[in-house]
């Protein structure tokens, strides 16, 4: 593990985000690193495609999500 330097207005972003997606700041950052390096190695996708493959390799089923909250 390593530290990675950001611009501080990068990292008051981040802080917020963070917040709003109930993360930790270094949670956040590794979401958005990896969302960012799946849409740089898959282009065609959109970011919801990417989010619900993820999810699927991760053994969510999002159908059983939807239902759930209708």
């Amino acid at each position: 593990m390593g530290i990675v330097n950001i611009e501080d207005a990068l990292h008051e972003q981040l802080r917020r985000a963070s917040k709003a997606s109930y993360r930790s700041i270094n949670a956040q950052a590794a979401f958005w690193i990896r969302i960012g390096l799946l849409c740089e190695t898959n282009p065609g996708l959109t970011f919801q495609d990417l989010v619900a493959r993820e999810l699927k390799a991760a053994g969510v089923d999002a159908t059983a999500l939807a239902d759930a909250a209708a």
